[in-house]
């Protein structure tokens, strides 16, 4: 991955370069599930976690979880989730233009003072398109998609993920990048396309 790619992923569509990452342990909780789902999302978070050589824990000391995963059937279930509206502020707009969008999914991130990421909401509407993905699929593609802030033109038209025979996994050099974004020599946010050179040198590295 060429440096100009690398500083593609971070770049977004205002032309502003900025990279972050977690500082506190990553507390995922899930609703609107099936129990049996459980174990297959948690691993996948736990897999990504760990290919970033980071942490998760059992509880955020100011937030109890940092990470919130809603799956629903359409967009005005959210409006019904007791206390959401203080946790993500003017909630009724945002699925309001969710729902006149089409949208299926959306992430909303909240940072630290300095910009790291303190926590992340994740809310997913499941149509078909997103009801047809294998859970393991699905719960993979969000665990890759909150580990860092990407760009919001990230994955236009791309995924991070590959199949391969049988199997749908991460492609090499998504999680290379992973890995690297989580360097400890490396800042936890980063607001100069000249970080992108130190990411893709540890990607050349690895690869």
């Amino acid at each position: 991955m060429s440096p100009e790619e690398t500083a593609a992923l971070f770049t977004r569509s205002d032309g502003q370069y900025l990279f972050a990452r977690w500082r506190r342990p990553i507390v995922p909780v899930v609703f609107g599930v099936e129990d049996a789902s459980l174990p297959v999302i948690k691993g996948a978070f736990e897999a990504v976690v760990a290919l970033a050589g980071h942490r998760m824990a059992e509880t955020d000391p100011d937030l109890g979880a940092n990470l919130m995963l809603f799956f629903v059937r359409d967009w005005s279930e959210l409006l019904a989730v007791p206390g959401l509206d203080r946790l993500v502020p003017e909630l009724a707009q945002l699925v309001a233009r969710l729902a006149a969008a089409g949208a299926n999914q959306y992430r909303i991130f909240r940072f630290e003072a300095d910009g790291a990421i303190r926590a992340c909401f994740v809310l997913l509407r499941m149509d078909q398109a997103l009801t047809d993905m294998p859970a393991d699929t699905l719960a993979l593609a969000q665990a890759v998609q909150t580990v860092l802030l990407w760009s919001d033109r990230a994955f236009d038209g791309t995924s991070p993920l590959v199949r391969i025979n049988e199997h749908v996994i991460l492609r090499p050099e998504i999680g290379v990048l992973i890995r690297a974004g989580y360097d400890p020599v490396l800042p936890a946010v980063a607001q100069d396309p000249s970080h992108a050179l130190r990411l893709a040198a540890r990607i050349g590295r690895s690869i």
